[in-house]
């Protein structure tokens, strides 16, 4: 009787478990460690390098596969324009008039461009190279929303109107990717959006 209870009627696939865990674990120990001098080094380190060497040499499979290429470089482009468009005057009337985003990133200045440039590109790619099409290959476009999920817990600590939003923020960079086949696009807008709130909260505009 306890057999069949205890017992899992399916396959459980290895890649996903790997994918989930590692991704997991890569955040909680970012956030409550310093593994060497630099946050920045700290994330790229656990958040490209550690998934790329696992792509790599766990899964043997092509990082192209991941999203680590140019993919619809067309859309690509359209869509990374249109967003910066559409998020300009958002982040702009933000990043002036809330006080919590205003304190939460006017000390940041000193990142840009090069710390925020690297953080990014590996944030970017943990969340939509690594896992978006990790696990598409299973769940298909419902990877866009799975992705997202953990997306958005990383940002607890962050202004509440920012981390709320980040489940659709998630997605949509999630769609992106998807729809081109490369978390690089994502990328771009992430760190459009990044670099200019904290311009924008600085002052430096006026």
């Amino acid at each position: 009787m306890l057999r069949k209870i205890f017992t899992i009627n399916a396959r459980l696939d290895w890649k996903i478990a790997v994918l989930t865990v590692v991704s997991t674990l890569a955040i909680l120990v970012e956030s409550y460690n310093s593994l060497t001098k630099s946050e920045t080094l700290d994330r790229f380190l656990l958040f490209f390098v550690l998934p790329m060497a696992i792509i790599l040499f766990v899964f043997r499979e092509n990082p192209r596969d991941y999203g680590f290429q140019l993919g619809d470089w067309r859309a690509g482009l359209v869509l990374t324009l249109s967003s910066i468009v559409i998020m300009t005057p958002i982040l702009y009337f933000l990043g002036r008039s809330n006080s919590s985003m205003k304190e939460y990133y006017n000390w940041q200045l000193n990142l840009l461009p090069w710390d925020m440039l690297v953080q990014l590109f590996a944030w970017e790619f943990l969340f939509r190279g690594w896992l978006l099409f990790g696990y598409a290959r299973k769940f298909g476009p419902e990877a866009i929303w799975l992705q997202a999920v953990p997306f958005a817990l990383a940002h607890l600590g962050k202004p509440e109107v920012e981390t709320l939003s980040t489940i659709f923020g998630g997605f949509i960079f999630g769609w992106i990717a998807y729809r081109t086949r490369s978390f690089l696009y994502p990328f771009i807008i992430h760190f459009f959006i990044a670099s200019f709130t904290i311009i924008v909260a600085a002052g430096v505009l006026g």
